[in-house]
């Protein structure tokens, strides 16, 4: 089994800006899939979301998630994680996260201004602890 605290696969995560594919169950029991934009922050992916979004509502019932980072084209690989969240509500940790993951995705130049539209009251930071990490690369090779 992998962990996040594998060298290998901080790098594949922290690469570029591959989406992390998060899945959960809806309260009719319907399994559902969404993209986010994420970071490892250290042995922990945190992501943002609304606090009354169909994700923010459903992590809040049952905080059991997987999620999936992929690579799409040759020599493909995937991340899998599966665990449990905790949420913040804390305004400076929601800024602070908001700006990361920002940068991340759009930019340094951007970085404050998607930390100033996703840091806000109604946002959730959600932290994902592992409990088991599944990693494979160059799944042609």
């Amino acid at each position: 089994m992998a962990s996040l605290s594998d060298p290998k696969v901080r790098e594949f995560l922290s690469y570029g800006t591959r989406t992390a594919k998060v899945a959960y169950t809806a309260s009719d029991g319907r399994p559902l899939v969404t993209p986010v934009w994420f970071l490892l922050d250290g042995d922990e992916i945190v992501f943002n979301t609304g606090k009354e979004t169909a994700k923010g509502k459903a992590l809040r019932r049952d905080p059991r998630i997987a999620i999936v980072v992929d690579l799409e084209e040759p020599p493909f690989a995937a991340v899998q994680i599966q665990g449990t969240v905790t949420f913040s509500e804390d305004p400076a940790e929601l800024l602070r996260s908001a700006t990361a993951i920002g940068g991340r995705y759009m930019g340094t130049a951007r970085a404050d201004e998607f930390g100033r539209r996703n840091g806000v009251p109604g946002e959730l930071l959600v932290r994902v602890q592992p409990i088991k990490v599944i990693a494979f690369f160059d799944a042609v090779g």
